[in-house]
């Protein structure tokens, strides 16, 4: 499932540029000679957010694939997600609103006074602050990532959604005439069915219909197993 967050992160991130666009933006007004490498820092302050917010909920994840419902876990997670797809749109209005919260406002204020300092540190920092950003494609990939059921397939899976999304924002720290509205407006139109093609995706796996590497067969006890344990038992008494 890994490659589904790469390519999560690869379409969304055309909604990052939106979103994230100024900060990229004063990142390349910076010193030309510093240019690639703080890009880089930055990119891997945003991955290491990104990677760090997986494990945890994959912990969570893993907590509740404890309790026996590794099946219904990623079904539900995949109508979750479907959900969230359908109502995409609403969902981003409703995140736009939270920005401006005190608390968003707060993190935003810190996340420029970084980017201000300069220097490698500050802009790692910074990239960290933006992952903490309120985002609707974010979100989806987290519960996808809680959907992955495990705190090392969680990092992993977010870890390469953040690589996704790094394509578009450092052509945009090149120049940004070479990112055009209207792809924009393209790929931000496919982001919402791909998500709903994520969802499909974790609903089958937790079908366990036996389809190689959509929907492995679930190791069930086979009936011949059950009788061998029931003739035992029956051995005992």
């Amino acid at each position: 499932m890994l490659w589904t967050a790469f390519i999560l992160g690869l379409i969304g991130s055309f909604h990052c540029v939106g979103m994230c666009g100024p900060i990229a933006l004063a990142l390349s007004a910076r010193d030309q000679k510093k240019y690639w490498g703080n890009k880089l820092f930055y990119n891997m302050g945003r991955i290491l957010t990104y990677s760090l917010l997986g494990a945890l909920i994959g912990l969570v994840g893993f907590s509740l694939a404890l309790t026996g419902i590794q099946q219904w876990l990623s079904i539900g997670m995949g109508v979750l997600i479907l959900g969230m797809s359908f109502f995409y749109r609403r969902a981003e209005l409703l995140i736009a609103r939270s920005s401006m919260l005190g608390g968003i406002r707060q993190l935003k204020s810190s996340l420029g006074k970084y980017l201000k300092y300069g220097g490698s540190s500050a802009f790692f920092v910074s990239g960290m602050l933006n992952g903490l950003l309120p985002c609707g494609m974010v979100y989806i990939a987290l519960v996808a990532s809680l959907a992955m059921q495990g705190v090392l397939s969680g990092f992993l899976y977010m870890f390469f959604f953040g690589l996704g999304t790094i394509p578009s924002l450092m052509i945009l720290m090149y120049s940004k005439d070479l990112l055009s509205i209207s792809l924009r407006q393209r790929m931000n139109r496919m982001l919402p069915y791909f998500a709903m093609f994520i969802g499909i995706l974790f609903i089958l796996r937790g079908l366990g219909l036996g389809i190689h590497f959509i929907s492995p067969k679930l190791n069930l006890p086979s009936v011949n197993a059950m009788e061998m344990v029931d003739g035992e038992i029956t051995d005992c008494d």
